[in-house]
């Protein structure tokens, strides 16, 4: 199985939330989790955001040490950002975008997953699952 997870989802997997509980269940069926520039740029600053807003402590964003192994091991599946998926994203912004309020980078995300040909969509972002699920993905 192929998952394309939006950070929301692989930030709980290395950051104590109340979604921690789900991502370890979901990660027990050991599939391949796409990670793509895009989304390396989204980890960053949400760890830089939580530690900002006083969610995070410098000390405890040594999470980000743990998924930078994890990506040196090759738990985490590398992948560009698809060709088209900037095209497919505007599409999904004028298909979708007034009736789920979705913004570029829920679009991005999905878009991307949708090029990848993820078979699950793993996110906690309600627009984003919503997009999701409208173009056929199966989302947690």
């Amino acid at each position: 199985m192929t998952v394309y997870a939006d950070s929301s989802f692989l930030v709980s997997v290395y950051v104590e939330s109340r979604h921690s509980p789900a991502t370890e269940a979901l990660l027990l069926s050991r599939p391949e989790v796409y990670v793509t520039p895009f989304l390396l740029a989204e980890w960053a600053h949400a760890i830089a955001g939580q530690i900002f807003r006083g969610q995070m402590s410098l000390s405890t964003a040594q999470a980000g040490l743990a998924f930078e192994n994890d990506r040196k091991t090759g738990v985490w599946r590398e992948a560009p950002v698809p060709e088209r998926a900037f095209d497919l994203c505007a599409d999904l912004a004028r298909r979708y975008g007034v009736k789920l309020g979705v913004r570029t980078l829920d679009s991005l995300h999905v878009a991307c997953a949708l090029e990848l040909k993820a078979d699950r969509f793993w996110t906690f972002d309600e627009r984003q699952s919503k997009l999701a699920k409208a173009e056929g993905l199966k989302i947690i």
